[in-house]
């Protein structure tokens, strides 16, 4: 594992399952799309566990088809997404005490998420975070997504930030991947959803249970 960056830069965060706690309205966008179809309405806790793997892993919580079947049900049930999707999501308890303490010590944060654009950018106003990040990448802003590490030097670049002196903090495998290959110090989260795994097997630089633990690993005060 590396050393902690002697004088972090910036944080980014994957989105969905680490910012954001958004399985609830991705469920129940689900739910109404089964209503339409006369389906059988999966379990949130099945649902929960792939939200992570994308809009595909979560309609094959519902339908058992193929690849090409579930691409073409994807356009609506993003649109029911889309027009819910700040109804019930809302940061991890801990995430906004971050983020305050992050801006007030200098330190930059920014968003790096394989979600669609489109719905990206409308979540993170509607949550009121779009003029506080320095850098939004999402998965369709190049022809690549994580665990390629593009988008995070991407992001990296939009926002000025020194990747050596930066930690890229997830809740999947793959948010390590991407953050290690591009060379950043990188934060596995168990608060997440982890795709079914175990956050202490990906080979991340550190794993923490809580939003706090990252302030107590930067050694950061909380703004009063």
């Amino acid at each position: 594992m590396k050393p902690l960056p002697a004088s972090p830069h910036g944080m980014l965060f994957d989105l969905d399952g680490t910012l954001l706690d958004s399985a609830p309205d991705l469920h129940a966008a689900l739910a109404v799309y089964c209503g339409e179809v006369g389906a059988a309405v999966p379990s949130y806790a099945s649902v929960r566990t792939v939200v992570s793997r994308g809009s595909r892993a979560i309609l094959r919580c519902a339908f058992d088809e193929s690849d090409e079947a579930l691409f073409e049900r994807m356009p609506r049930y993003l649109e029911l997404y889309h027009s819910m999707m700040s109804r019930h999501t809302r940061p991890f308890e801990g995430v906004d005490t971050l983020l305050d303490a992050l801006e007030g010590n200098g330190i930059a944060w920014g968003v790096v998420t394989n979600k669609p654009g489109y719905l990206t950018d409308d979540l993170v106003k509607q949550i009121g975070w779009d003029e506080r990040a320095c850098a939004v990448v999402s998965g369709d802003t190049l022809p690549v997504r994580k665990p390629d590490p593009a988008p995070v030097l991407l992001a990296c670049e939009r926002a000025g930030l020194d990747p050596v002196r930066c930690f890229f903090v997830g809740d999947d495998r793959r948010d390590v991947q991407a953050g290690r290959d591009a060379g950043l110090y990188t934060v596995a989260v168990q608060w997440g959803y982890l795709d079914g795994g175990d956050p202490h097997a990906w080979g991340a630089d550190a794993v923490v249970a809580h939003p706090r633990e990252l302030l107590e690993l930067l050694k950061l005060k909380v703004p009063a």
